[in-house]
């Protein structure tokens, strides 16, 4: 029995159940037709997956999304305090394959990244892409907004004041 995803909403950390190997053909061949290939490899790899102490004052955390519908973001970032370089990203995501793999993207895209250049990306630049449909645009939307809050976030405990586009 080989393991198999039997849906693309799941916490970032890959759960399985047992199937028989013509279950994992059938489940991949749909896969494969509903989400294009960069969708697919953040999915089934997810870079930057975990956890920062949001105690820490170099570190700002965003929270977006409503559990009502399905989707919810934590992104986190680890600040350079001296160069305002972001150091560290990491992210916890509940929601489908692109809500996951907006966020793995959104995390290797801003890190080494200055904050002003982070609070500049745009939803579209991640929709283009991870060549996401319209009906998923609002999974690269709520990556967008991570990024915002978890910059508002750290701004905040510097006591920084923040003008974000």
């Amino acid at each position: 029995m080989l393991p198999i995803i039997t849906r693309l909403a799941r916490p970032a950390v890959m759960t399985a159940r047992p199937v028989n190997a013509i279950g994992v053909l059938r489940a991949s061949s749909i896969t494969k037709r509903l989400y294009h290939p960069k969708v697919i490899e953040h999915y089934t790899h997810p870079r930057n997956v975990g956890s920062l102490d949001k105690k820490l004052p170099n570190v700002g955390t965003g929270l977006v999304g409503a559990p009502a519908c399905g989707d919810v973001m934590r992104l986190q970032i680890k600040v350079n305090d001296s160069t305002g370089v972001i150091e560290d990203v990491k992210f916890k995501t509940f929601g489908c394959g692109s809500a996951i793999a907006s966020s793995s993207y959104m995390t290797e895209l801003v890190q080494g990244m200055t904050l002003d250049d982070a609070a500049k990306i745009k939803n579209t630049e991640i929709a283009k892409e991870l060549s996401l449909p319209p009906v998923k645009l609002h999974c690269s939307m709520l990556a967008e907004d991570a990024i915002k809050a978890a910059i508002k976030d750290y701004k905040s405990k510097r006591n920084t004041p923040t003008t974000l586009s």
